[in-house]
């Protein structure tokens, strides 16, 4: 609750992870017939449940574009968002490009409109100060095992307070409270939390978040910022590297794309790893609609570079090294 801001404890909700959490949000907000404004930046957990009720409840989905900085179209949003939108779903940043959206804007525009607002917020959190009350976001979704450094198989929903009473539960079950009861308990987060934790994930979890609480959001920022300039600089120094969206004046998280000209992204992946022991992520990042909008779905999408807490300048610049013997070989 401290970390992301959230007026009230209760209404951060464990769940299993990131995908479950956009999932509860998504099939717990949207009734028959409802309509979703998205956008072209957003992850399969968002676009496959929403391609689901499309299908299933006629939910109607909105696709809005991106401007050439890879930051959402706001006037197209404030086109699409009309008295009947149920939601506005947005990623704070980018998992293809690391490129965060101006969502204090877009929640504005929303709420304008009576629309409510889930934050994916899965590439942030923990890597800069996110505030639900600052921001003003009705729901934020997150894994644990991405900025906030626990372990796979956690996650938070955090909810605003008195959205409980309109978000359903979609998983009913033993809560160990009112167990007399048939009912699925009213109480936050019992409404929401049906079985047994991952205890031993939430016990890492909870030593992740202290560490990051002693070492200060804002430090680790700064830190994860100095070695995504100083990566992104020593790539424009090297030949046939293509570089999505490294315009300066975009804020962005310690997250980069690149392709080499004359090799695949599984193809440079693999030789990074087994050459070099660097570990990138090559493909699509199961965001379809983000390598279209920067041209990379023909090419099998890119190699995505992501810097952490714990990696130093020395890493960035053997990986610099190691991506120009590789180019210069091919």
């Amino acid at each position: 609750a401290k970390l992301l801001d959230v007026a009230d404890p209760s209404h951060v909700l464990f769940t299993m992870n990131g995908t479950d959490s956009l999932n509860l949000a998504i099939h717990g907000l949207l009734r028959e017939g409802d309509h979703v404004v998205t956008s072209c930046w957003e992850h399969n957990s968002v676009l496959r449940p929403l391609d689901f009720l499309a299908r299933s409840q006629s939910i109607e989905t909105t696709y809005i574009g991106s401007n050439d900085s890879g930051q959402i179209d706001l006037d197209d949003l404030k086109k699409s968002v009309t008295q009947q939108t149920r939601l506005v779903c947005i990623t704070h940043a980018s998992n293809v490009t690391g490129v965060v959206q101006p969502v204090k804007e877009v929640i504005s525009i929303a709420h304008n409109a009576g629309a409510l607002v889930l934050l994916d917020a899965a590439q942030t959190v923990g890597h800069m100060p996110v505030s639900m009350l600052n921001l003003g976001a009705d729901l934020l979704a997150c894994p644990g095992h991405k900025g906030m450094l626990g372990t796979l198989g956690t996650g938070v929903l955090a909810l605003r307070p008195g959205l409980g009473s309109e978000l359903v539960s979609i998983r009913q079950g033993g809560t160990g409270t009112t167990s007399e009861s048939e009912s699925q308990p009213d109480s936050l987060p019992e409404k929401y939390e049906s079985g047994n934790h991952n205890a031993p994930g939430l016990f890492g979890l909870d030593a992740a978040l202290s560490w990051i609480e002693k070492e200060t959001i804002e430090k680790l920022e700064q830190h994860e910022q100095a070695l995504t300039e100083q990566f992104i600089e020593g790539l424009k120094s090297l030949t046939e590297i293509e570089i999505y969206l490294a315009d300066k004046s975009i804020r962005r998280v310690g997250l980069v794309s690149i392709n080499a000209s004359r090799l695949e992204p599984q193809v440079f992946s693999s030789l990074l790893d087994q050459h070099f022991g660097i570990e990138t992520r090559a493909g699509l990042h199961c965001a379809p609609r983000s390598h279209e909008a920067i041209g990379t779905k023909t090419l099998g999408g890119t190699v995505r570079f992501s810097f952490g807490p714990f990696n130093t300048p020395d890493d960035i610049y053997r990986t610099l090294e190691a991506i120009g013997q590789i180019t210069s070989a091919f």
